[in-house]
């Protein structure tokens, strides 16, 4: 009996990873302007920085939505108070999405 030699193949692994996008909007509204905006890639694809474009990814929340992006934190809406209307400070709307992905890895045989 002879028996043939087996290669290993290398395994391919499926891992899910998260995109995230930070959208500071002018108003609590989902459909206002962006005025601010932050990107952070788990997937390793790409390493956005901050001042890395003069342009918003999108002109509002409700386009990212759209795009495929999940809404899962909203900033809470607290009142300004007395006679501090127009003092400049952190940037009041903050919306963050989230993409999941699907990534692969190669794996060699051990």
């Amino acid at each position: 009996m002879t028996t043939q030699p087996t290669t290993a193949e290398p395994a391919l692994t499926s891992t899910v990873r998260q995109q995230v996008l930070v959208l500071y909007l002018n108003n609590s509204s989902l459909d206002s302007s962006v005025i601010g905006w932050a990107r952070h890639d788990g997937t390793g694809a790409t390493s956005p920085t901050t001042g890395d474009g003069d342009e918003p990814p999108y002109t509002t929340g409700i386009a990212a939505l759209l795009d495929g992006w999940r809404l899962f934190q909203a900033s809470q809406l607290i009142p300004p108070y007395p006679d501090h209307e127009y003092d400049a400070s952190f940037l009041k709307h903050e919306f963050l999405f989230e993409k999941l992905l699907n990534t692969t890895t190669t794996t060699s045989p051990t």
